[in-house]
C-alpha cells in the first residue's frame, strides 16, 4: 500500500471517529500511563493489515510501541496473538476500533481471496478482484486481495481502459470504440473489452484489443472463446461465478477470474483487543 496515501486515509478516519477527544478514557486515564494489550484472532481466517496497526498508532501516539506478531498473508487460528500494544491506556483504546476496523475488514478479504484461489486449484488461472470495492476503503481493500494470493484488476477509472456494453451501445461498435481510444491514449495504456458473443469475440480481436472479458458465459463457453482467442491476448471470465462453479471456470484455461464477491459479500474476521490474553 502506498504509505502517504495510507497514513491520509487512516487521520480522516481517526478524525470521524474522535473528534474532538475521547471523553471516556480522557476522563479515565492520565496520558502517561503505561499498559500494554493484545490483538487476538476470534476465528480461522488469512490475516491482512500490519501496516494499519503501525502506522495507525503512529498517528495516535509516536509513543506507542507495537510489536506485531502475524504478517500479512499468514494464517491465522483462534487465539493467536497478531500483536502486542504497549503504550499508555488512553492512547491505545482512542485508536483500537478504527483500526480494528480495518483489519478485520482486511482480513475477512484476504481470507475469503485465499478459500477463491485454493478452491479454483489451477496452476495457470489467477483470481482477481474489481472495483466493486467501499468507497474510500479501496486501496485497503485491493491491497487485502494480494495478501490472500490475489491479483489486482484496475485500481480505478483512471489506470486502464476497459470497453463494456454501455460504452459500446454509446459509440455503436466495438471496433469504433477500440479505435478511439487507441487514437488517444499512448501505448503504455491496456485497452480491455467486454464480450458477450461469439461475433463481439471476433470484432475484439480483429479491433486489437490487449484483455478480452467474457462476460456471464458458461464454463463451456468460456473454454471456446479462450480457444479462439490468440494467445497474445490476455482472457478474463466475470460474471455469474460462485464458489459451486469456480473450480469449473478454473479448468477452462482463461488467464483470469475477477470477483466482485471477494470485496462486496466478504465477512469481516473476527478480531479483539484485550488487555489480558
Amino acid at each position: 500500500m502506498n504509505k502517504v496515501l495510507m497514513k491520509k486515509y487512516l487521520r480522516n478516519f481517526f478524525i470521524e471517529d474522535i473528534g474532538e477527544g475521547d471523553v471516556t478514557s480522557e476522563s479515565i486515564f492520565p496520558f502517561k500511563d503505561k499498559s500494554k494489550a493484545f490483538m487476538i484472532a476470534k476465528e480461522n481466517g488469512v490475516f491482512s493489515g500490519r501496516q494499519v496497526i503501525r502506522e495507525g498508532y503512529t498517528i495516535i501516539d509516536s509513543s506507542v510501541e507495537v510489536n506485531q506478531l502475524i504478517n500479512d498473508g499468514e494464517a491465522v487460528s483462534k487465539g493467536d496473538v497478531i500483536a502486542e500494544i504497549t503504550g499508555s491506556s488512553q492512547s491505545i483504546l482512542q485508536g483500537e476500533r478504527v483500526i480494528l476496523n480495518l483489519i478485520q475488514r482486511m482480513s475477512g478479504i484476504a481470507t475469503l481471496t485465499n478459500k477463491a484461489v485454493a478452491t479454483t486449484n489451477s496452476d495457470h488461472t489467477r483470481i482477481c478482484d474489481t472495483r466493486k470495492t467501499t468507497p474510500g476503503l479501496r486501496m485497503f481493500e485491493k491491497y487485502a486481495v494480494t495478501c490472500g494470493g490475489g491479483f489486482n484488476h484496475r485500481l480505478g477509472l483512471y489506470d486502464g481502459v476497459m470497453i463494456k456494453d454501455n460504452h459500446i451501445a454509446f459509440c455503436g461498435s466495438i471496433e469504433e470504440s477500440v479505435k478511439l481510444v487507441r487514437s488517444k491514449l499512448g501505448h503504455m495504456v491496456k485497452v480491455e473489452v467486454e464480450i458477450e458473443s461469439e461475433p463481439q469475440l471476433i470484432e475484439a480481436i480483429k479491433s486489437g484489443a490487449d484483455i478480452i472479458m467474457f462476460d456471464n458465459r458458461t464454463p463451456e463457453e468460456v473454454e471456446r472463446f479462450v480457444e479462439m482467442t490468440p494467445k497474445s491476448i490476455t482472457t478474463e471470465a466475470s460474471g455469474g461465478i460462485t464458489f459451486e462453479n469456480l473450480r469449473e471456470y478454473g479448468q477452462t484455461g482463461v488467464d483470469y477470474i475477477s470477483l466482485g464477491m471477494l470485496t462486496h459479500s466478504a465477512k469481516s474476521l473476527d478480531i479483539s483487543l484485550n488487555v489480558n490474553k
